[in-house]
């Protein structure tokens, strides 16, 4: 069996699912900002970071794009090691 035909691993199957999620989130604008950041930093979170993202994913889109964009403050229960890793990441590809 080469590695084209491995069968999938809890983890791997994890971080699809995860990357699934993140592009379909019902609001364009999520989908490109969690999308985007589950293609470049999913695969390099630890299992306590993908713990703290599969919580974020279950915040409402309008609560995380107003996070996200800093139009609203965010709640000390949703600023965790997730949510400042994705926050860095949206910085980074969207500096002016």
């Amino acid at each position: 069996m080469d590695a084209t035909t491995e069968p999938d691993t809890a983890q791997s199957i994890r971080l699809k699912r995860l990357g699934f999620q993140s592009w379909h989130r019902g609001f364009r604008e999520m989908d490109l900002l969690l999308g985007q950041f589950a293609d470049a930093e999913l695969s390099l979170l630890s299992n306590d970071e993908l713990n703290d993202y599969e919580r974020l994913l279950d915040a409402p889109d309008w609560d995380l794009y107003a996070w996200f964009t800093g139009t609203k403050p965010v709640p000390d229960n949703w600023d965790g090691p997730a949510f400042r890793r994705v926050l860095t990441h949206i910085q980074a590809r969207h500096k002016p």
